[in-house]
């Protein structure tokens, strides 16, 4: 596979450092929110400086393949003022320490989990695109932090971030290598990126208490520590992660990262339906939990930060859930093996649309939301969570479908 646009631009990590498993949303949001709602005055400091500690930073911007590109000054209100953004999330299956009790010890460490996410440069749209690990792509030579420099090579998709690690022997290394791959073979510019572990998926769903989900049919998977009966039910955050690492066993599907992929997207669906709908953004309480949770066991470039996200946070708060899209990238078992799977020319078309700032597949995104100005401090009561009514869903993994769409029946 060869990539797909002739500029490939330069990351923002590199050019300034200016980035939800399973949030890139909802942390978006949650970071400014946090600073322009909630706490006002001196309390942003020192509240901004417990949550960046919180994430570990790493500078790619040495390791990530550089081009020219026009400089302008930024807003200092928000410096992504009238860009687009595209963040690239992975969910990272460390097992080591508290990790590996969760899923069992393991040396080294892959990325299952591969998403991104673009922001409109309106802020009128959110899209999350799925990367299927198994995607047979062009991995590019990459240089580590410790000098050593890889060999092009032709591979499964998670190669990439493997290679970073496995010679690099640092995240460094990992992201860049991965961030180097996505680029060359979308032509998609890569301005953040994120790591989320096992730990912190589990923290951060239940600072907001669960995750109603409707569960079709019971599901079981010993491997994955998952056991489920039928029902519209809450998910606690051990089970809402056996539930998004879920491969193989009794209703889990035909055992594919494919399928796999389409639960992770219905998870963070209900997530951001569950943290939109309540009162997670505005109540100090919640919000400060939340934020704790979300800003911990991450990995993060040097530009996610509190202070230069707010703006992008707060231009979204009015965003409509149905302009919140998911999808995998069009996809086909791969000519050379079946057991792969590589991208068909539809992708072509996303990841263009994705460069030109347009919606992923062409459709007219419906009209923002409208609310009125939030008073610093004041809170709301929390809303009842509505069970969808039965109606036609769409599949999770094969369909595009918004964080409006049913995608199971209970």
């Amino acid at each position: 596979m060869t990539s797909r646009h002739a500029a490939v631009p330069r990351p923002r990590a590199a050019r300034h450092a200016r980035t939800l498993h399973a949030h890139g949303v909802l942390r978006t949001i949650a970071l400014g929110v946090a600073a322009l709602v909630v706490f006002g005055g001196s309390g942003v400091a020192a509240v901004a400086a417990k949550l960046n500690g919180n994430m570990e930073k790493v500078d790619v911007s040495d390791l990530v393949n550089p081009i020219a590109e026009p400089t302008k000054e930024p807003d200092p209100d928000d410096p992504n003022a009238g860009q687009a953004v595209n963040i690239l999330i992975l969910g990272s299956d460390q097992r080591d320490g508290e990790n590996g009790e969760i899923g069992g010890a393991v040396a080294g460490m892959r990325s299952d989990t591969t998403m991104v996410l673009h922001i409109s440069a309106d802020r009128s749209r959110v899209e999350l695109i799925s990367i299927p690990r198994d995607s047979l792509v062009d991995i590019p030579v990459c240089t580590m932090t410790n000098g050593k420099t890889t060999r092009a090579t032709h591979g499964m998709f998670n190669g990439a971030f493997a290679t970073g690690w496995d010679n690099g022997g640092d995240m460094t290394s990992a992201a860049a290598c991965t961030i180097n791959t996505v680029q060359q073979n979308t032509g998609v510019t890569i301005d953040h990126f994120v790591v989320v572990d096992f730990t912190g998926f589990q923290q951060m769903v239940n600072s907001i208490g669960g995750v109603p989900m409707c569960i079709p049919n019971s599901m079981f998977s010993p491997e994955a520590g998952l056991a489920l009966a039928p029902g519209f039910q809450t998910l606690d955050g051990a089970t809402a992660l056996a539930y998004a690492r879920a491969r193989k066993g009794e209703g889990i599907g035909d055992g594919s990262d494919t399928n796999r992929i389409g639960n992770q997207q219905k998870l963070i669906a209900a997530m951001v339906r569950e943290v939109l709908s309540r009162d997670v953004l505005t109540n100090p309480q919640k919000l400060i939990s939340f934020l704790s949770a979300a800003t911990a066991s991450l990995t993060t470039d040097n530009g996610m930060s509190i202070g230069n996200m707010t703006g992008l946070a707060y231009n979204l708060r009015n965003i409509s859930t149905g302009n919140i899209t998911f999808m995998t990238i069009p996809f086909a078992a791969a000519r050379s093996d079946p057991n792969r799977v590589e991208w068909t020319s539809a992708a072509d078309e996303v990841w263009a649309n994705l460069v030109n700032d347009v919606p992923a597949l062409g459709e007219t995104p419906a009209a923002p939301a409208t609310t009125a100005p939030t008073t610093p401090g004041a809170t709301t009561a929390p809303e009842t969570p509505v069970i969808p009514a039965p109606s036609e869903t769409k599949k999770a993994g094969q369909e595009a479908f918004s964080a409006d769409d049913t995608t199971d029946v209970c």
